[in-house]
């Protein structure tokens, strides 16, 4: 079971959010919280699986209760940013604070649900739109991406199924799905991924995407 904290300033998005999670086997929600700070305590006291964040909210908004959850190396929790923005500087903001996703309310219920499943898998979760528009950004600076490149030789220490992964990872595709498409364990999936991170020195999952479009592995 996926225990699940919500935490959002408007009743009615928790309720309708709680009902949702409700129908689902594997999800239970244990708590919810109306503004950052009080979602810092309850995550602390509760200990959830995963923290459904919105970012704008009075007194502590939803970008430093992330980083206040994300810094406690004790804190099994991880942070899915759901909210009404898809502004860059929140996105920016939301990632370099911790938060393992980033979805915006609009989506379909069943996306968001998954996106749950996914960030408390481990994994990364970014909309679509969103990660086209932070590789879009980062393909127009070309000194950045000069700058990130990794050196030859680490390039040539990945490996064939390595590329593979890396080519899946840039195309938004999950652990599990990673797995469904070459036929390999998900454990055998994220071990992978794990080399991945290592070999190409990426700081998240973002990272390998942008080093996945870098080696023209994919393309916009």
């Amino acid at each position: 079971m996926i225990r699940v904290v919500l935490v959002d300033d408007q009743p009615l998005i928790r309720t309708g959010l709680r009902v949702l999670i409700a129908d689902a086997p594997d999800l239970e929600v244990v708590g919810e919280a109306g503004d950052g700070a009080e979602a810092v305590e309850l995550v602390t006291r509760l200990r959830p699986d995963v923290a459904v964040m919105d970012i704008r909210m009075p007194g502590t908004d939803g970008i430093e209760a992330t980083r206040r959850i994300t810094a406690d190396p004790d804190l099994p929790t991880h942070v899915l940013v759901l909210t009404t923005f898809d502004d860059d500087d929140y996105v920016y903001g939301a990632l370099r604070a911790g938060a393992s996703g980033f979805l915006v309310k609009d989506l379909a219920l069943e996306t968001i649900l998954d996106g749950v499943r996914i960030v408390a898998a481990g994994d990364a979760l970014i909309a679509p739109g969103i990660t086209r528009r932070l590789i879009g950004e980062f393909a127009a600076r070309p000194d950045a991406a000069a700058a990130n490149r990794p050196r030859r030789a680490v390039v040539e220490s990945v490996t064939e199924r390595e590329r593979e992964v890396l080519t899946l990872v840039g195309r938004g595709l999950s652990n599990a799905e990673i797995a469904a498409e070459l036929t390999i364990s998900v454990a055998t999936a994220k071990a992978h991924v794990a080399r991945l991170f290592t070999k190409l020195g990426a700081r998240d999952r973002v990272h390998l995407v942008i080093q996945a479009y870098e080696f023209g592995l994919v393309s916009p």
